[in-house]
């Protein structure tokens, strides 16, 4: 009731009493809420549909009231109150701020000599700290206290947390203007400031690591919704610079904040700074991978000494251990492999794989006829377990005449059965894997043809894992979106299926990009929300909506 009165009064009393009064209030509101607010189902939990799993029961009288009650909410975050109570605020404490790239790219066109930067930097070092607002002050301690408002809604209203985000993000330039405001803390983004202030407030519930977890979730939700048009082209607000800094920051801070201790090492993986930082940096990191916005060893540290990394980790040190599990691409990719080859290497001389672990290493003997790679390798290594098939696996070749072939071993002709497999296996005119415009491999939708294409794909995966387990390179090219779902990321909440999609129909992605960007009457296109597929000479309509075949496309559903 608070929240519409100060919407019905947004022009008048809102104006005077926002800051600190009403953000105050609604904050102190929201957290005696949220100690009712548990992640998880249990006995002494009601469900409750706008703050989740509840530890208090729930008044069934209210059940009618709650779509008022969220119509109410959502005015939190509506244009006017967001501007009114922290737009206009940032606005005008960014007003003079340049980004970081900007600045620098500034820098360098009006000094073009390296020596004469170096020069005028070391002059004007202490006039540009000046220039950085300090943590404490009350102007920084305002929009603190406004983002932790923010911040508190989302953890506390979590059934409306993507609107939250979605409203916040899409507020004309409150995103931008708060990235811009941390640059304003300090070089880096502040990041001395943040490391300084972690290591005093350990159990990160300072409000200040409120707005900085804030503008991550924001960021995060926003990256991962901007399509490549708007982030790689457009360029607007965000300049693939902002990106750059921002991942920076990020990258220093995680590493520098485990090497530090300024993470509880036992609890880091629930730590709520560390968790959104950490899905924030990962979301930048494998955008970049996709489609690169870095400069060459953006995200290496440059202080990690790799000798003493891999040494620390040889020895069970739990710091490198968790960086190389949350963050390993700080370290270079080459090294990463080797050290993947060495814990094979251990892991065989544990299980007595190797000629001089034991003198007679566990093998198995497959026959396989040269007409009949993929069904012979397939019935005799199918069911081989685990740690047989890690083992050395000796290969006999039968020729086209039905004689065996000289040579058994594990290496030269076991690596020709392999390769040869693959090839076979991975040929579109199997029907198991189909190929994209782009020559990328993945799985065919008809592959259900093949009486046992289930068992078939499995044993693709052994082989494949095979090849790994013993350094042998196989030519493979995976389409990206297929890989996702093999490393499982198309279950997490931030995976976004247009990203992927160029890499399974470009033209498709082209068509909608050309949709969503389309200046005019959209419906001058005469599309439904329905698509036609060729299926074995086929034409299949799949509707993407109920009775999506007979909607058209508009530029108000679009």
């Amino acid at each position: 009731n608070l929240i519409h009165l100060a919407y019905i009064e947004r022009e008048t009393v809102l104006k005077e009493v926002a800051f600190p009064c009403f953000t105050v209030v609604i904050t102190g509101l929201l957290e005696s809420c949220q100690h009712y607010v548990v992640t998880k189902q249990s006995n002494l939990t009601h469900w409750h549909p706008v703050l989740g799993w509840f530890a208090q029961s729930m008044d069934p009288e209210l059940h009618a009231a709650m779509p008022h009650v969220k119509t109410q909410l959502h005015l939190l975050w509506n244009t006017q109150i967001v501007s009114i109570l922290i737009g206009k605020s940032l606005a005008e404490l960014v007003k003079d701020v340049e980004s970081p790239q900007a600045a620098t790219s500034s820098q360098n066109r009006t000094n073009p000599n390296f020596f004469k930067r170096a020069i005028e930097a070391r002059v004007n070092r202490a006039n540009v700290q000046k220039s950085y607002r300090a943590l404490g002050s009350p102007e920084v301690h305002k929009i603190v206290l406004l983002c932790s408002l923010y911040y508190t809604a989302l953890n506390t209203l979590t059934q409306l947390r993507l609107d939250i985000l979605t409203g916040l993000c899409y507020q004309d330039r409150i995103l931008y203007d708060l990235w811009l405001f941390l640059c304003s803390l300090g070089p880096n983004c502040g990041l001395k400031i943040f490391l300084d202030h972690l290591a005093i407030n350990t159990k990160c519930t300072a409000p200040e690591f409120q707005m900085l977890q804030l503008f991550a979730e924001c960021m995060t939700h926003y990256i991962t919704i901007l399509d490549d048009m708007e982030m790689y082209e457009q360029q607007n607000p965000f300049k693939l610079g902002d990106f750059v800094t921002v991942s920076s920051f990020l990258n220093l801070f995680l590493y520098n904040g485990v090497l530090g201790n300024l993470f509880d090492l036992k609890t880091v993986q629930s730590n709520s700074l560390f968790q959104s930082f950490h899905t924030l940096l990962m979301v930048l990191y494998k955008r970049d991978c996709r489609r690169n916005y870095t400069p060459q060893g953006h995200w290496l540290i440059k202080e990690v000494k790799v000798s003493t990394f891999m040494a620390d980790l040889d020895k069970g040190r739990k710091k490198p251990q968790l960086l190389l599990q949350t963050m390993p691409h700080i370290i270079p990719h080459e090294d990463r492999v080797r050290l993947f080859r060495k814990y094979i290497t251990n892991e065989k001389t544990v299980l007595g794989l190797t000629e001089s672990a034991c003198a007679s290493p566990q093998s198995t003997l497959i026959t396989v006829h040269r007409s009949r790679i993929v069904e012979d390798g397939y019935r005799q290594l199918a069911l081989l377990p685990p740690q047989g098939l890690k083992g050395v696996i000796r290969v006999r070749f039968i020729n086209e005449q039905g004689l065996d072939e000289a040579g058994i071993d594990q290496d030269g002709v076991f690596k020709e059965f392999l390769e040869e497999s693959i090839k076979k296996i991975f040929d579109p005119s199997l029907n198991l894997f189909k190929v994209t415009s782009e020559e990328r491999l993945y799985p065919s939708p008809t592959s259900y043809l093949q009486d046992n294409h289930l068992q078939l794909f499995e044993f693709v995966g052994r082989m494949l894992g095979k090849a790994v387990y013993e350094g042998i390179v196989v030519d493979v090219p995976f389409a990206s979106f297929f890989l996702s779902q093999v490393l499982g990321q198309t279950t997490q909440a931030l995976y976004s299926c247009v990203d992927e999609l160029p890499s399974l129909d470009e033209e498709l992605y082209r068509s909608l990009s050309y949709v969503k960007h389309y200046k005019g009457d959209v419906s001058e296109l005469d599309l439904t929300f329905s698509v036609d597929e060729d299926c074995l000479g086929r034409l299949v309509t799949h509707e993407l909506i109920p009775g999506g075949k007979a909607m058209s496309v508009t530029n108000e559903n679009k």
